[in-house]
């Protein structure tokens, strides 16, 4: 494998530069978010580097699982941010980090005992990439069906509260909005297979073959890899859908607006 140098780093943050400078002078507002975001890749990208170092050297379950416990929590604050308005109290944490949790942690833990299977089954050159990979992905899913969900609701609570009064149940009442909300969380995976090999070149498959593995055992790693990221991504939203939608009501099936927060809503 071909090493990289400061200075060849150093050219590809040149151009992070050149198009903050680009995004001053056509007043786009993102300069600031642009270069704090650089800034975090690198050093967190540095620090897990180290950290990964470490962990590899040692190969002890109880650092694994540490870590993995960290990369699920981070997933969930990052759930929570994304969202314009969520749910408030614990469940604006709990939804998402749960639900990332019973789809990425049980995928991950399948792949490594009855697909990969490394020897220990938690060898952290597998876990500790397969689990990123799957979180990273839900993560992003599960953020888009929550803030389609929350969002529409809001907009549409008038419709809402008029099927309820005529007898629809609140599983009925929002059903439309819940399947959109799971398409919206599914679609990025879904367009990702869709293009990958003609439009794109997936990281994993570009990554290995950079590391000299051939193409062929690339490619299905790859073809691994995009499967269990889909349906970690699909179990993950469905979840974290059906969770947040029967939080939005009560036992007497009345909408609670009042457990939203953000936006105009405030907690009751």
């Amino acid at each position: 494998m071909i090493r990289l140098s400061a200075v060849d780093l150093s050219i590809a943050a040149g151009l992070i530069v050149i198009l903050a400078i680009l995004t001053v002078r056509m007043q786009l507002g993102m300069t600031r978010s642009l270069l704090v975001a650089s800034a975090r890749t690198t050093v967190q990208l540095l620090l897990l580097g180290l950290v990964l170092r470490e962990v590899f050297a040692q190969q002890r379950l109880v650092w694994i699982g540490l870590m993995a416990l960290v990369m699920l929590l981070a997933a969930g604050r990052e759930v929570m941010a994304r969202q314009e308005r969520r749910l408030g109290g614990w469940w604006g944490f709990g939804v998402g980090t749960t639900s990332m949790f019973l789809s990425s942690f049980a995928v991950a833990l399948l792949a490594l005992l009855a697909m990969v299977g490394p020897t220990p089954w938690y060898d952290p050159q597998y876990a500790i990439p397969l689990l990123g990979m799957l979180l990273g992905n839900t993560m992003n899913g599960i953020a888009l069906a929550l803030d389609r969900l929350t969002d529409s609701t809001w907009e549409q609570r008038e419709m809402i509260e008029q099927r309820l009064m005529l007898g629809s149940t609140r599983g009925e009442a929002i059903g439309t909005i819940r399947r959109a909300s799971i398409r919206s969380g599914m679609i990025p995976i879904v367009n990702a297979m869709a293009a990958a090999g003609i439009v794109s070149l997936p990281g994993m498959m570009t990554g290995q073959i950079l590391a000299g593995a051939p193409p062929m055992e690339a490619v299905k790693y790859q073809i691994l890899i995009m499967f269990l990221i889909a349906s970690g991504s699909g179990f993950g939203t469905v979840a974290a859908v059906a969770l947040a939608s029967r939080r939005l009501f009560d036992d007497r099936h009345r909408l609670r607006l009042d457990r939203l927060r953000g936006g105009r809503v405030t907690s009751g």
